[in-house]
């Protein structure tokens, strides 16, 4: 799939557990400039449990990076790292302090995977669904005269029009003027 250079993010660390909790600030930073707010904690939670993985599992450094890319109808995030060793989803017992990462990705996740990368390397990828594309994003509103308010108001009622495929009047919030009159 094709990504606009400005939907393409990337970032090359140490996974060191210092270092994650930094990554997860910029995930979420980005995620909330490329206004996907909804994504940020599942993302962030990903993210987290791959880097992770990264930090206990992978030899011989931990050396890798984070790439998100805002595709067009949904977020991909991949770590990639210098261990060919693909891995493997197991199966944790009750009692176990370890081992649901990848269930836990997989859970929360629309997909993902792991794909050699090179001779020397992988990528691990989860991807998740963007925020409904029947939704109208914000630069797509319009505002609109409303007949909401009585005819001796000074000032009529502004409301956002949603362009959704249902019901035109759902949704719609009209906003209040402050101004007495």
């Amino acid at each position: 799939m094709i990504t606009h250079p400005s939907r393409h993010c990337a970032v090359e660390l140490q996974a060191l557990p210092s270092r994650i909790g930094q990554v997860r600030r910029i995930v979420s930073a980005q995620l909330r400039y490329w206004h996907m707010d909804s994504l940020i904690d599942r993302a962030s939670l990903g993210v987290t449990e791959l880097l992770s993985n990264v930090h206990r599992h992978a030899q011989p450094d931990k050396t890798c990076t984070v790439e998100i890319e805002l595709l067009l109808d949904r977020l991909k995030v991949s770590v990639h790292d210098h261990d060919p060793r693909l891995p493997v989803m197991a199966d944790a017992s009750p009692l176990a302090t370890c081992g649901r990462g990848l269930a836990m990705v997989a859970a929360m996740s629309e997909s993902w995977g792991a794909v050699p990368d090179g001779e020397s390397g992988k990528i691990v990828w989860f991807t998740l669904p963007t925020p409904s594309a029947t939704a109208a994003p914000a630069w797509d509103r319009q505002p609109r005269i409303t007949a909401g308010e009585p005819a001796d108001r000074r000032f009529a009622e502004v409301a956002l029009v949603e362009h959704t495929t249902g019901d035109h009047h759902a949704g719609r919030t009209p906003a209040r003027s402050t101004v007495p009159g």
